[in-house]
């Protein structure tokens, strides 16, 4: 049934109007139309969910039935797309229904003219589905199925209820998220960062929009369209990602390493910290250049946690070798986390005579008494 995956496509898009008349634009104009054309076609696949009505488009074809049929491969009689939700510039995503089960389906349009940018978008298809289809973990987002089949490819995953960490900041009021929920939710993407690297994978793009919220506002990490193996990219140039979370080296085009995921992380952290938009009043180039010929970083509140301050300015360190890796991130936050439980506060300096130097040390190192707190709430 995934050989036969946009029958129903193909014979909708031949019924579309008709491009302009060549005699009466320019190369241009026509060339200009016709790319409109083709993103309203693809933006129209709301309607997408009525090719899934007659099953007899998924009949599959002899060539098909005898192709080698990968374990990955969506059985789409199973699958009804629904309202789009999200978009990129390649990209749609979808909610749907697979086999009873709520998920969200990415479709990625492969250009038919662009022969190097067609080539690109099949090898990122290619190695986000191997990727995907290989990782499990609870911060990470659960892939399902894929179809691949020209001129639209698509990955099946686990709907995310609660949607995008961005969208849940943007419904918030700066500086209003509590100590105890930036914790969480920190140590949510830091937990699925750490085992991506433990599986030898950089991200690239890790930021708030591509973290994902479940019902019970847990986080995970998503969209690996532009991720990596760190054996083959971590002597690669190139600047894979969005300018207001990427690394100084990235931006530069020099060489780098796992690293630029901790830079990300630490502008992320902050974002928790204030619920705000990093390098708001700047256009994405004018942040870049700020952060790497100028050393800008978003300025931090007087609000923030003297300890949550630091482990920030460690993670957006100019220098990725002063980075931590997440295994020492979880650490301290799960650390962090243990003190807010403990009903104590944060601090990376200790006040004498509040706690015993003992109970510090083996039990909650880098917190003070309560006597001391500095609330975070607005």
């Amino acid at each position: 049934m995934a050989g036969s995956c946009f029958h129903g496509l193909r014979l909708r898009m031949s019924k579309s109007k008709a491009l302009p008349d060549p005699s009466s634009s320019s190369k241009t104009q026509l060339e200009s139309d016709a790319e409109n054309v083709e993103r309203k076609r693809f933006d129209s696949m709301e309607s997408w969910s009525l090719i899934f009505d007659s099953m007899e488009t998924w009949e599959t074809s002899k060539e098909d039935q005898e192709g080698e049929k990968e374990e990955w491969a969506a059985d789409l009689s199973q699958l009804f797309i629904g309202s789009k939700f999200a978009s990129g510039a390649h990209s749609r995503i979808y909610r749907g229904i697979y086999k009873q089960r709520a998920v969200a389906v990415k479709m990625v349009k492969i250009p038919s003219q662009d022969e190097e940018k067609k080539a690109l978008l099949e090898e990122q298809f290619n190695f986000e589905v191997a990727l995907l289809s290989r990782l499990i973990h609870h911060n990470i987002v659960q892939f399902i199925a894929a179809c691949k089949k020209p001129p639209v490819y698509c990955i099946i995953t686990e709907y995310m209820s609660q949607g995008t960490l961005r969208m849940y900041l943007n419904k918030k009021e700066p500086y209003s998220l509590s100590t105890e929920t930036i914790l969480r939710l920190a140590l949510d993407i830091s937990r699925g960062m750490e085992y991506l690297h433990s599986q030898g994978v950089i991200h690239r793009d890790l930021k708030s929009s591509n973290l994902l919220l479940d019902d019970d506002m847990r986080v995970k990490v998503a969209d690996f369209g532009t991720s990596c193996l760190e054996t083959r990219c971590r002597k690669s140039k190139g600047n894979s990602g969005t300018y207001r979370w990427m690394a100084p080296e990235m931006v530069k085009e020099k060489p780098y390493t796992r690293k630029v995921d901790v830079y990300s992380f630490g502008i992320v952290l902050w974002e928790l910290t204030t619920a705000l938009l990093p390098f708001q009043g700047m256009t994405p180039v004018q942040a870049a250049f700020a952060v790497a010929e100028k050393n800008e970083r978003p300025p931090l509140p007087a609000s923030c946690q003297p300890a949550l301050a630091r482990l920030i300015k460690r993670c957006w360190s100019a220098n990725p070798s002063k980075r931590p890796d997440f295994s020492d991130i979880v650490s301290t936050l799960e650390k962090y986390d243990e003190c807010v439980k403990e009903g104590l506060a944060l601090s990376h300096h200790h006040s004498s005579g509040l706690v015993s130097r003992n109970v510090i040390i083996e039990r909650i190192k880098g917190c003070v008494s309560m006597s001391s707190s500095i609330p975070v709430h607005a």
